[in-house]
């Protein structure tokens, strides 16, 4: 690792603050050769401040922008790329029949489509050189559904979709294809959800207006949902997501996603309907 021609390569979208600009900063002091893209060229410029010099732009909702990047990435390490982590996303709040087709289609553009087509851009490296890892940044939401929720549940439920089938379709090529499936994590998320709010629902003629009340209770609040981590727990189970030899298809993150993962198993859909309900408030 010390050897910078044998340094391991990876590209992480979603670097402009939180869990993606604590895993890049992580990672290049692992020994990893960090390439932290993100949306905003200013954003771009305050990771390569805070010493990420291979920082570059690259917008996922726009396929011309991720070809660009990946062929600057490969362009500069002479054609090696060890991984990608899929981190970029965002959570649309607002009940379901609120939410217009727009709303609908900007969450997947990012979510999911944005994962696919970066992931789309790299297979052909990796499979040539024999090994790689992709690595999707899932949600607890990936495998159980709150209500408000319902645009980001749907996009996460996709994404782990994609990376089931992936899994099946990349057998054997050296190339693994793994989730991270986080619950409550220090970050921008419910800031940036409260912006999304603000476009697209119109609460006032809503028949969910009286639940609104407490999703902007939530949205607009300082304080963090309980059994909340740092970005560091994140990055632990991503090194094991790109280190280990074999890595799970799945790792979780914090005490409402394991504890959820059983709850899922464990009771029928009805009892956990009431759960989530009551869990919600």
């Amino acid at each position: 690792m010390s050897d910078a021609a044998n340094r391991r390569v990876i590209l992480i979208t979603g670097c402009s603050s939180g869990i993606g600009r604590h895993c890049a900063l992580a990672l290049q002091q692992r020994g990893w050769r960090v390439f932290a893209s993100a949306r905003q060229h200013q954003d771009v410029d305050a990771l390569i401040d805070a010493g990420l010099s291979d920082a570059l732009h690259l917008d996922v909702d726009d396929q011309a922008s991720v070809e660009k990047a990946v062929a600057h990435v490969l362009a500069q390490t002479h054609g090696r790329l060890d991984a990608i982590f899929n981190n970029a996303g965002y959570g649309q709040p607002g009940a379901l029949e609120d939410l217009p087709r727009e709303a609908l289609r900007e969450q997947f553009e990012t979510n999911v489509i944005g994962a696919h087509s970066l992931t789309r851009a790299v297979l052909p490296t990796m499979r040539a050189q024999g090994f790689g890892r992709i690595v999707q940044h899932s949600s607890v939401l990936g495998f159980i559904a709150l209500p408000w929720r319902g645009a980001y549940n749907a996009s996460k439920y996709a994404l782990e979709g994609l990376t089931d089938t992936l899994r099946h379709e990349l057998r054997g090529s050296g190339v693994e294809a793994v989730l991270i499936q986080t619950g409550p994590v220090t970050s921008r998320f419910r800031a940036n959800g409260w912006q999304k709010f603000q476009r697209w629902v119109n609460v006032d003629s809503s028949v969910h207006q009286s639940a609104y009340h407490k999703v902007i209770e939530r949205l607009e609040s300082d304080g963090e949902p309980p059994f909340t981590l740092g970005a560091e727990a994140v990055f632990r189970k991503l090194v094991l997501a790109l280190e280990s030899s074999q890595p799970k298809p799945r790792y979780h993150v914090t005490l409402p996603t394991h504890l959820f993962k059983g709850l899922k198993r464990a009771l029928p859909t009805r009892a956990l309907d009431s759960v989530l309900r009551w869990v919600n408030g």
